[in-house]
């Protein structure tokens, strides 16, 4: 089901893809670096993932870095990865994705 936020699918491009995909897996590195791209960030597929994929990566390294001291900590960061793969995945295939908080927040302040 698509939204009136969800731009057309076939506005889409392979390197919009790929970027979606890097933004996950290398959050919140590589979503810092896009918002610096002008013309990167502008690109409604991209914003979409960018938005989410930096608001993930902080609190997920947030919360690993806590857990870190105990021994689940080490169990948390290998589900974060194995998610964010998942996540990053869906995105090259061109689907945007739906974290249940995240992406609600990132679409209330309008980065999405």
């Amino acid at each position: 089901m698509t939204d009136n936020l969800t731009p057309p699918i076939d506005d889409i491009s392979d390197d919009d893809k790929l970027w979606a995909l890097l933004a996950y897996i290398f959050t919140p590195l590589i979503p810092i670096i896009l918002l610096l791209i002008e013309d990167k960030k502008n690109r409604p597929f991209i914003r979409a993932h960018l938005a989410q994929a930096l608001a993930f990566g902080v609190v997920a390294l947030v919360i690993n870095i806590i857990l870190s001291f105990i021994v689940i900590g080490c169990i948390t960061a290998l589900a974060t990865l194995g998610i964010q793969i998942y996540w990053g995945i869906k995105a090259y295939k061109g689907e945007y994705i739906e974290i249940p908080v995240v992406s609600k927040f990132c679409k209330d302040q309008g980065w999405a």
